[in-house]
């Protein structure tokens, strides 16, 4: 696995909630859209992140429901939620299973608790650029993973971008693989993730996102990992000092819809909300990738010191976390993992 490592871097209820015009009836299954089509009522589609209202994921989730409502000559209705107000990632994926909610799009490591194989998307320093992660996701390999999610009662239907994750903290610069050591950095709640950064040295502490800034904030941790639109839209240069271009995960968005709702509707309506949501994945990557390089900058401007890892302790940092890697390889099954590397491969 270590050849294969540089390779990649070198229900119980099922509810569907139809929001009508003049009527507060409720119904499930086909039904309910063709009713809704013959009446002329209107579906409801309730898509929440976590992220606020400024970063390119709720920007990418505004062109989703321009699309929607656009195409669907208003008979379908986008709500759009940001900054948690709908809950965190697990909470609104179970929403979505229950058909309590129609529309989230997490990010992959929260999504590996419900369908373990996404964990792969996690290993550390899996994909060299963002071009190779396009091929992939959108590739054969990507597709089937995308599929899986239907036996947890959920729809995928694209992958947006979250980008390279980077890590900030309050105490000192990071340069060297020692210079994780005794770090607290807060991190997804993802068995991988942990174990990664302990392999590196740090003191990982999994804690919900809408905790972090005020834990950063307190002291309760030194630091955490995310990418520099993340970091400077949700303000963390207030209350952190460092960062530096770890670029440990390349990080997707998994957009999903429940699929007790996506069951319910036509299949001119599937289609619309399929394409919209490829569509405006394509716009939010784009999006995305402008604004982490612009971000950086900003970051620097806002007082954080940045910090360049040579390319000797990066290698180091990935020699570090290769058992992590070898150990969820097998847990996940190493054909998978091997489709992955040989997708990666063919994608440079």
């Amino acid at each position: 696995m270590k050849k294969l490592i540089h390779i990649g871097w070198v229900s119980i209820l099922s509810v569907m909630l139809v929001a009508c015009g003049t009527s507060n009836e409720t119904s499930q299954g086909n039904e309910s859209a063709s009713n809704g089509e013959a009446n002329g009522d209107v579906l409801t589609i309730r898509a929440g992140i976590g992220l606020n209202s400024e970063h390119p994921q709720y920007k990418g989730l505004e062109k989703f429901k321009e699309l929607v409502e656009e195409r669907s000559g208003g008979q379908m209705v986008v709500e759009t939620y940001h900054s948690g107000q709908l809950g965190d990632d697990r909470l609104m994926m179970e929403a979505l299973q229950l058909g309590s909610q129609e529309v989230t799009v997490p990010s992959t490591a929260p999504v590996a608790n419900f369908v373990s194989e996404f964990s792969v998307f996690d290993f550390p320093f899996l994909f060299p650029s963002s071009d190779v992660a396009d091929e992939v996701l959108d590739g054969d390999v990507g597709q089937a993973l995308l599929q899986k999610l239907e036996e947890q009662n959920l729809v995928g239907l694209a992958f947006w971008e979250n980008g390279f994750r980077n890590v900030t903290n309050s105490k000192r610069p990071i340069e060297t693989l020692e210079d994780f050591n005794g770090l607290t950095l807060r991190t997804m709640e993802n068995d991988l993730h942990l174990e990664a950064f302990r392999a590196l040295g740090a003191n990982p502490t999994p804690m919900a996102f809408t905790e972090l800034f005020t834990a950063m904030q307190q002291g309760t941790v030194d630091g955490q990992e995310n990418p520099y639109a993340t970091i400077y839209l949700e303000g963390y240069a207030e209350v952190q000092n460092h960062v530096s271009n770890t670029n440990h995960i390349y990080s997707p968005f998994v957009f999903m819809m429940s699929k007790p709702f996506f069951d319910g509707l036509t299949e001119e309506q599937q289609e619309i909300v399929r394409e919209a949501a490829l569509e405006a994945g394509q716009y939010q990557r784009e999006l995305n990738r402008e604004a982490n390089e612009t971000y950086l900058s900003s970051l620097e401007e806002a007082g954080m010191t940045y910090t360049e890892i040579s390319e000797v302790e990066r290698m180091r940092m990935i020699e570090a976390v290769e058992p992590v890697i070898d150990k969820y390889a097998e847990q996940i099954g190493t054909d998978i993992v091997q489709a992955v590397y040989d997708a990666i491969e063919a994608a440079q």
